[in-house]
């Protein structure tokens, strides 16, 4: 009699691989209360999902390989679009109620001055260093460029607000970005590339996408409340609605064309201004494992995606040398410029070293590969080497944008761990009876720093939303 052994599959190895990763990751904040791994080097699960996708992708172990699957855009259109559209959602419930409305200004001149300056200033980059590229072929690109991801941690409360705000506004502005181009692309003439952008890009997609999270979201919390008031729901099932509802206003919003990010952050923000929905699910570890695990496979998945064979294509006028000087200009020059100039119209930039804050995190994310997944999807299918420009573009934007994912997740996910670094360095070379201090928490709100409290009242998860401030002790 032969025993047939099981045969170990590509398949079932890259379930291994990615199931322990996700077993693992949840693990560490926990591990980090013994001044071990990530959270003392601040290192977020994106810059370690990212990593550990490329080692175990096809430029790797190739163990998992999602450009395997057949149609990969549309696998990968799909997994960003909902990684995106969960963690909008999840931005719009978790901002304050009113936050929105009383900070207004300062996302105005954040998401439509900035982006738009972003996005000239990266088109005439792109030209500059990829001369075969045309002028709307490089706005192309550079939209994709606009939407950022949020920071989360480790700044001042009122800045990690406004950061994921527009973070997740600017995910779901970027389409107006994007279709002006496109439109002047594929369309014959430009008066009709125009028209159609106005009335789909802007007034159906942008407007009308708000306006209908808006009210789903606005009729969801009545619902809620309703189903609250007579105990017909628990708090498990808080929690599972939190992300039911964002697949199905994903799924809708598709389905009928318009923009589902805006729609998804819209509805959430409208269900924050009820605060039962968030009392109730911060109850659960539910939500948080829930959005720690989406984001991590989401980042995973580019890890093992990323085209590293594309970066040097001589046919496609594409050389590292290029992108790397394009990366670190996109650093430099896409949004501290603008957002210094914007300054004093940002009611919440209260200071110069919260200006450059904002201006260097506008990390290039999930939102740069979905929106360049969105651009590929909607142009003809290139031939190799590319016959137009058409082609062209359809062959060089994944290449181009993957790269700044790259480098924007290296320079913006080491940023904090390398400050945090300096100024441990700071801190252990100051003189001891300068180190002998008191400190003073300041916690900071909307409004600006409001009176310290007790240190002793503080537990260690407030603690990450408080500026500690040394001062001499008094004689």
């Amino acid at each position: 009699m032969v025993i047939q052994l099981v045969t170990v599959t590509i398949a079932n190895q890259a379930y291994l691989c990615v199931a322990g990763f996700l077993v693992v990751v949840p693990l560490l904040p926990s591990l980090s209360e013994r001044d071990t791994h990530k959270e003392q080097l601040y290192l977020g699960e994106c810059v370690l999902a990212t990593a550990f996708g490329i080692a175990i992708g096809p430029y790797g172990a190739n163990i998992f390989n999602p450009r395997s699957w057949g149609s990969t855009d549309q696998v990968t259109l799909e997994v960003m679009r909902f990684v995106l559209a969960t963690g909008v959602f999840a931005i719009g419930v978790e901002l304050p109620g009113t936050y929105m409305a009383s900070n207004w200004r300062s996302l105005v001149f954040l998401i439509v001055p900035l982006m738009t300056f972003g996005w000239f200033i990266s088109a005439g980059l792109i030209i500059g260093l990829f001369p075969s590229l045309n002028f709307t072929s490089a706005l192309v690109i550079s939209a994709c460029l606009t939407p950022t991801d949020p920071v989360i941690n480790h700044v001042p409360r009122h800045i990690r607000l406004l950061l994921a705000a527009e973070s997740a506004s600017n995910d779901g502005m970027a389409y107006p970005f994007l279709t002006l181009p496109i439109y002047l692309t594929l369309e014959a003439t430009t008066k009709s590339a125009v028209g159609k952008w106005l009335l789909v890009g802007c007034l159906y997609q942008v407007i009308f996408g708000t306006f209908f999270g808006a009210v789903i979201g606005t009729a969801f919390r009545y619902i809620l409340k309703f189903a609250h008031k007579r105990n017909f729901i628990d708090s498990e099932s808080f929690a599972l609605q939190y992300l039911a509802l964002a697949i199905f206003i994903m799924g809708v919003a598709n389905m009928i064309g318009c923009d589902e990010l805006l729609a998804c952050f819209a509805a959430g923000n409208a269900i924050s201004w009820d605060k039962k929905f968030n009392e109730k699910t911060e109850a659960s570890m539910f939500v948080p494992l829930m959005d720690l695990i989406i984001t991590s496979v989401g980042f995973l998945y580019i890890g093992a995606w990323i085209p590293f064979n594309t970066f040097n294509a001589v046919d496609l006028g594409i050389a590292p040398w290029r992108l790397v000087v394009l990366g670190i200009s996109l650093i430099a020059l896409r949004r501290i410029p603008a957002i210094l100039f914007l300054q004093k119209l940002v009611p919440d930039l209260r200071n110069i070293r919260q200006t450059l804050l904002c201006g260097h995190f506008g990390p290039m994310g999930v939102g740069a590969i979905y929106i360049s997944t969105l651009a590929v999807s909607k142009l003809p299918q290139p031939n190799y080497p590319p016959a137009n420009q058409i082609e062209l573009l359809a062959s060089v934007t994944q290449p181009i944008v993957s790269f700044i994912f790259l480098v924007s997740l290296v320079v913006h996910g080491l940023s904090i761990p390398i400050f945090a670094l300096g100024e441990r360095i700071w801190n252990k070379a100051r003189k001891p009876e300068e180190s002998r201090t008191n400190t003073v928490v300041v916690s900071w709100d909307e409004k600006g720093p409001s009176s310290p409290p007790d240190p002793s009242n503080i537990t260690s998860d407030k603690l990450q939303h408080h500026q500690i401030l040394s001062m001499p002790k008094e004689k």
